[in-house]
């Protein structure tokens, strides 16, 4: 059975370029049946930027207004960043497990000084959704930030939601983010790059040198080896032994 939530938001950003001009909408569907589609732009800035000035707007617009938020949409970077990752970083000075700077600090501590307003017994709640997958909020925030990022806005509806042509409350059942891809294991350097030119073999200690040997040379040969037994091996399969190398 579905959750009713008082207040439902969808939210999404766009840029065209990244960075770029960019747009962001929104869609507040209030619990006296008002609906609001809110929207905007900016010159020069990046999706993700786009994406979480869409779910500050939406949450001002209601920050007076009891009730539990439903906040439905398709970015992981806002999802996991205000329910996993902010903690951290504020913990470390706003700097990422790498010491790197954190992207859009200001907005990230905007958002959560929005949702610590926000009464307890009111809480907001986070709702994934596909994008580009025929859910009709989702569809028509994504088609009001796409208008704005190109300097054409479509006109924001602002009345009842019986007259409202979007279905709103069309929600699929599963709102759960996405696992998340184990990252891939760093590639090992390499052992060598073995290069093959004019019957003479040669290791070298990077690409650039044995790029630059083997570079517009006719019948030029050339391997990345990961051991000293992988270079043996093409050595080998070359007619020649590792002690025979330049």
């Amino acid at each position: 059975m579905k959750k009713a939530y008082p207040i439902v938001i969808f939210a999404d950003g766009a840029s065209s370029g990244n960075p770029g001009p960019g747009g962001w909408g929104a869609i507040v569907a209030h619990p006296d049946g008002r609906v609001q589609e809110l929207g905007g732009g900016d010159p020069s800035t990046t999706n993700n930027r786009m994406e979480l000035v869409a779910v500050i707007r939406a949450l001002r617009s209601v920050e007076n207004e009891p009730g539990a938020v439903a906040i439905f949409t398709d970015s992981v970077y806002v999802i996991r960043g205000i329910t996993q990752w902010v903690w951290a970083w504020r913990k470390r000075g706003w700097k990422t497990a790498e010491g790197t700077e954190v992207a859009n600090p200001d907005l990230w501590k905007a958002l959560m000084g929005l949702l610590a307003q926000r009464d307890k017994s009111f809480p907001v709640e986070w709702k994934f959704v596909r994008g580009h997958s025929g859910i009709p909020g989702n569809e028509r925030v994504d088609a009001i930030a796409v208008s704005f990022s190109k300097g054409r806005p479509v006109p924001l509806y602002s009345g009842s939601l019986l007259n409202y042509g979007v279905a709103i409350h069309d929600i699929p059942e599963n709102t759960e983010l996405p696992e998340m891809r184990p990252k891939e294991a760093p590639k090992p350097p390499a052992h060598s790059y073995l290069s093959l030119v004019g019957g003479t073999p040669m290791r070298h200690k990077t690409w650039a040198e044995c790029e630059k040997r083997v570079k517009g040379v006719s019948g030029a040969k050339f391997k990345k080896t990961a051991s000293a037994e992988e270079e043996a091996q093409v050595l080998s399969s070359w007619g020649f032994r590792p002690e025979q190398l330049k």
